[in-house]
């Protein structure tokens, strides 16, 4: 896009990839650049330390700037959630 001063590098992600849940599997590829949340509702993760947590009521159309190396079944009612890279 030349002339608009756009720059693709400073893009939060080149790569996307739809979240498959798994409560004993790491995501694919690690770390993520965030979370893209399609249909909103609780969303646990592990962090980068591999601790886990639970976001209660995220929003549907969220995309959530966060580093995981896992997306639970177990605790995730969210759906639709895409990986970024």
């Amino acid at each position: 896009m030349a002339g608009h001063g756009y720059h693709w590098e400073n893009a939060l992600a080149g790569v996307l990839a739809s979240v498959t849940t798994n409560d004993s599997t790491d995501l694919p590829k690690l770390p993520t650049s965030g979370l893209y949340i399609g249909t909103g509702g609780d969303l646990k993760v592990n962090d980068m330390d591999g601790q886990s947590v639970t976001l209660k009521n995220v929003a549907s159309g969220q995309i959530l700037p966060l580093k995981v190396s896992r997306v639970w079944a177990t605790g995730t009612s969210a759906q639709d959630i895409v990986a970024l890279y």
